[in-house]
């Protein structure tokens, strides 16, 4: 296996190809939320075997905390249901790391699937389980909001809205490097 970063466009479909068997097929993530929020400088790292058949992928964008702190944020963790448990997707995580750590940035963010938390944890995040993680925030000072009807729900109907919204609980994990 290895580990690229998408410079082209076969690559490119091959992330594609990834996030649609993974979260569009595997986790019922519609495919408007599961690309609707791709940008063009997005970077995306893209796990492959040795017949360049792709296995798993992630995309990196980055960001700046309320105190100024940049931070590299890993999203859209994705690989194909015949390859977990292989190491696609942590060699996936070692390559989008590195990428982060070649731009001299060395806070990396995740939100994730309850459910993968062990595995980020692993590979050396620690969670915040006090924190409301947000898809559509870029960190623990995001930009931007969640999404009012999930904000002004009460307590015991916030966890069920935002499952709803996201479809699945998430949480928040941090790890320096």
């Amino acid at each position: 296996m290895k580990a690229v970063k998408v410079r082209n466009e076969a690559e490119r479909a091959g992330v594609h190809y990834v996030r649609t068997e993974a979260m569009v097929m595997g986790f019922n993530v519609s495919p408007y939320g599961e690309f609707a929020d791709d940008r063009p400088d997005s970077e995306y790292v893209l796990v492959t075997d040795d017949n360049d058949r792709p296995l798993s992928t992630c995309r990196i964008v980055y960001g700046t905390t309320d105190s100024g702190e940049s931070f590299g944020k890993i999203e859209r963790v994705a690989t194909v249901s015949y390859a977990r448990g292989l190491g696609a997707g942590r060699l996936a995580i070692e390559g989008a790391e590195e990428i982060i750590k070649a731009k001299g940035v060395k806070k990396i963010i995740i939100t994730s699937r309850e459910e993968a938390e062990g595995f980020y944890a692993k590979l050396g995040y620690r969670s915040y389980p006090g924190y409301e993680p947000d898809f559509l925030a870029h960190g623990p000072h995001g930009e931007l909001p969640l999404p009012e009807v999930i904000r002004s729900a009460p307590d015991k109907e916030k966890q069920e809205k935002k499952k709803q919204v996201f479809s699945f609980a998430c949480v928040y994990m941090e790890k320096n490097i």
